[in-house]
């Protein structure tokens, strides 16, 4: 399936993407690419990322994609050390990367918890201090967590998922402190039960979902606010699921 877009505005903004090939960040790629948005795309699968540079390519539009396992701390600091060289300065950071791995806390193997510590909190820890760095200088930017429901109050049979998006939200938190008087913003989306790759097979419609659509234009209704607002948090969930 291939996109037919119109590029809008927004020449020469660039925003970095993790997590971009499926859902969430897939969306959001979509409209920013629709708004003339610069891209620099981030995911494990490579041949995924390519197959999506060609849906999102522009004349003129750049679209880079970079293969990056994000639960691996020397892939993301092998990415970040190119970023630097390859294109700087974003104007929009995107921490969407994430995994669910349902199960007893108490019960599961240490690795469970580990593996979502990585991707969950981690990731976005190593991406928010680099690019946050570089608002900082800039006095312009703006960092979106895509953390969840689970980040207020845990989800039952997610105990370790809880846990780290709730260390994500916090994490959110400190980087809106830091960063908000060098008029950098920062929010944090909080999802319930989104039509994603992770509920595959399931039999509820379509239509009790959160659609990753609804997340991307209200991120970029927020994009498009006033210089002085922020954003702090987004709750969206489904009407009646």
């Amino acid at each position: 399936m291939v996109f037919c877009l119109q590029k809008l505005n927004h020449k020469d903004m660039k925003a970095v993407i993790t997590g971009a090939t499926k859902g969430i960040g897939k969306a959001i790629a979509v409209k920013l690419a629709q708004s003339g948005y610069d891209l620099i795309l981030v995911a494990r699968s490579l041949t995924e990322l390519e197959k999506l540079q060609e849906e999102l390519f522009f004349d003129g539009q750049q679209v880079l994609i970079y293969g990056v396992d994000c639960s691996v701390k020397e892939q993301v600091y092998s990415f970040l050390n190119a970023a630097e060289k390859d294109f700087g300065f974003v104007d929009v950071l995107v921490n969407n990367v994430g995994t669910f791995l349902p199960g007893s806390m108490l019960d599961e193997d240490d690795g469970i918890f580990e593996k979502q510590q990585n991707i969950n909190v981690n990731a976005a820890y190593y991406m928010g201090k680099f690019f946050g760095k570089l608002m900082r200088s800039a006095q312009h930017g703006h960092i979106f967590n895509i953390c969840s429901i689970a980040s207020k109050a845990p989800v039952k049979n997610g105990g370790s998922y809880s846990v780290t998006k709730a260390a994500m939200l916090s994490l959110n938190d400190v980087l809106r402190q830091e960063l908000a008087p060098h008029n950098v913003k920062v929010t944090a989306f909080l999802p319930g039960s989104t039509k994603t790759s992770s509920w595959e097979g399931t039999t509820i419609p379509d239509e009790k979902f959160v659609q990753p659509e609804d997340i991307a234009e209200t991120l970029y209704t927020i994009l498009n606010l006033s210089k002085g607002v922020n954003v702090d948090e987004v709750l969206i969930t489904p009407l009646d699921f």
